[in-house]
């Protein structure tokens, strides 16, 4: 005989039960609180990369200060050769604050608030916004070649996350504030509050409505305003005047062709990017320890900056990568060559550094 327990169906739980019975904040009040959300994002973006900056300065130059310009090449460091070790350091500093304190604050930060939004009800530990902080602005400014997009949207996120759990609300409407706390983190270090919403709708909503849109496009637009009242109002990067297209001709039609060659070959570098991420991720997986794991790694990348550094006089690959661009952008570089290097040399030491633990 097949007992009655064999055969009972697990019902929700007592926090599911509950939560279904909570009545929804109303618009005016889930916007209020997704404008708090975009004041504390957009000056915990500006402790990000001041404390960004003063580990950076700290490792690769020996000196304490905050100011920290990522668009401008780092000088040499004052430790030579030596500096090959400074992303070992650093990756002892991350491993540590990872595994003890909040193993999920590892990795890219996206991936992680997607799952937290469809696979757990928008819920991320309060912790995960200190730790994230402290590990990726340890990993950046230690030479780990990885952005500050990631930790910046898992920071807001977790901060929002945090508040929808504090304040009685639905598991949707928590959704949303994540959704906002990330679009916030986006807007204030880029400087673009359209592009936080945008980002927020394209990737960490379920769903769009004015009960989501409104609460996200404050948000964002507040953060903005906060980031530029301490990083001021230029763009994330200056670009030289462009000449608008002519009327259609023989030349246009060819820039048209050129900018299609343009989307091709891009999208097939994202293809090896992502690809190559996930074979660093598989190989340096064989390495039990993950101390030695993530030192392993950035040791290869110490070594790599400072090949750079001896062979074409900069870094190039460390960090977030930001001078470099703002350097091909001003036509600062524009040998064929050593381009393509630095192409290969960004997706290997990125995924190196994210494969190890980074």
């Amino acid at each position: 005989m097949i007992s009655t327990a064999a055969v009972a169906t697990t019902g929700p739980t007592a926090a599911e039960r509950n939560e279904r019975e909570i009545r929804p904040l109303n618009l005016a009040a889930l916007s209020a609180l997704a404008f708090g959300i975009g004041i504390v994002t957009g000056i915990g973006a500006v402790l990000f990369r001041d404390l960004i900056g003063l580990i950076h300065n700290l490792l690769l130059l020996g000196t304490v200060a905050v100011d920290y310009d990522a668009n401008l090449f780092t000088p040499l460091s004052p430790w030579g050769p030596f500096v090959i070790l400074v992303p070992v350091v650093g990756a002892v500093i991350v491993t540590f604050l990872v595994n003890n304190f909040a193993p999920e604050a590892r990795g890219h930060g996206v991936p992680e608030v997607m799952d937290a939004i469809y696979y757990n009800s928008g819920r991320i530990r309060p912790v995960v916004a200190l730790v994230k902080s402290l590990a990726s602005a340890v990993a950046i400014g230690s030479g780990a070649a990885v952005g500050r997009e990631g930790p910046i949207i898992q920071i807001g996120s977790a901060i929002g996350s945090t508040l929808g759990q504090i304040v009685r609300m639905t598991p949707g409407q928590r959704i949303t504030l994540v959704a906002a706390g990330a679009g916030t983190g986006i807007a204030a270090t880029f400087n673009t509050p359209i592009g936080g919403v945008l980002f927020a709708i394209e990737l960490m909503m379920p769903e769009v409505s004015v009960a989501t849109f409104l609460p996200t496009a404050l948000a964002t637009g507040t953060a903005t305003f906060v980031g530029r009242l301490f990083f001021g109002s230029q763009p994330a990067f200056l670009v030289p005047q462009v000449s608008p297209l002519a009327t259609v001709d023989a030349t246009t039609a060819l820039t048209l062709v050129l900018y299609a060659v343009l989307g091709i070959i891009a999208g097939l570098a994202a293809t090896a990017f992502i690809r190559g991420l996930l074979l660093a991720e598989d190989l340096f997986d064989r390495i039990g320890n993950r101390y030695i794991r993530h030192m392993v790694g950035m040791l290869m990348v110490g070594a790599l900056i400072y090949a750079f550094a001896v062979g074409y006089g900069h870094y190039f690959v460390e960090g977030v990568g930001y001078a470099t661009i703002q350097a091909i952008l001003l036509g600062h570089l524009t040998a064929p060559g050593l381009l393509l290097l630095l192409f290969a040399g960004k997706i290997f030491a990125t995924s190196v550094s994210l494969g190890s633990g980074s």
